[in-house]
């Protein structure tokens, strides 16, 4: 299969340098904004900027590619114009659009965790739950793409939660802490504490090879599929079995 990457930051690199010695793929161009891509191919990766993701998602619904979006920082708006065409049923869908904060099978696993903890707060009123996220000092987004999945998740779990805030704890809400120091690639803490006791869940990217096999396993799920997809759907097939006792 031939794919593409938009962006030349650090993930874009990682994917690039991997997808080079990946057995049956062929990496045929890596683009920065501005650049047009060189070509056809089956998937591309945008792993380039938030304010781009559009024009990348325009010319992928125009030239029929399948998309992977990698780029963080950037909102759920920027899908508006195209969700509709998206929607399923899939096979009426232009193209396949996977979406994801974070490529990490092991953060899909934690994200399983973070469920089952959440459920396991809603047994007792005196819990409370938390989050905090140490990365890198150049990372523009606080608090991270994975601190919210983390917080949408313990919020799934426990009813008494609807999303997330930073600062003072608010009655309802995950309470988010963010951490910009050093070159930290990516950590996160998840906390459930009481009177009598406490959990805390971790997870620690050592480099980021982690995303990027990710980002590779996930083009290579998303070639020929259509319709609208997140890392969850492919993380599902390998991590769900994991959960069910036999």
């Amino acid at each position: 299969m031939k794919i593409g990457i938009f962006g030349r930051g650090k993930l874009g690199k990682a994917v690039a340098a991997l997808a080079a010695n990946e057995k049956g793929m062929e990496l045929s161009w890596v683009v920065d904004l501005g650049e047009a891509p060189a070509g056809p191919v089956d998937v591309a990766l945008d792993a380039s900027a938030a304010g781009a993701i559009g024009e990348h998602l325009a010319w992928a619904m125009k030239t029929g590619t399948n998309l992977v979006i990698a780029a963080t920082g950037w909102e759920d708006s920027a899908l508006a114009p195209f969700k509709a065409r998206l929607a399923s049923p899939a096979a009426q869908a232009p193209i396949g659009l996977m979406v994801s904060p974070n490529f990490s099978l092991s953060v899909a696993f934690v994200r399983r965790a973070a469920v089952a903890l959440g459920r396991f707060a809603a047994l007792d009123e005196a819990s409370s739950l938390g989050i905090v996220e140490h990365h890198h000092t150049a990372k523009a987004d606080a608090p991270s793409g994975t601190a919210k999945l983390l917080a949408d998740a313990l919020a799934q779990g426990c009813p008494r939660y609807s999303g997330w805030n930073m600062g003072k704890a608010e009655s309802g809400k995950i309470n988010v802490a963010s951490l910009r120091i050093g070159s930290e690639v990516g950590y996160h803490e998840i906390f459930y504490e009481t009177p009598a006791d406490s959990i805390v869940i971790s997870h620690k990217a050592e480099s980021r090879d982690m995303f990027a096999k990710g980002a590779l396993a996930a083009l290579r799920w998303m070639k020929g599929k259509k319709g609208f997809y997140r890392f969850d759907d492919l993380a599902a097939e390998m991590i769900d079995p994991l959960f069910v006792s036999t």
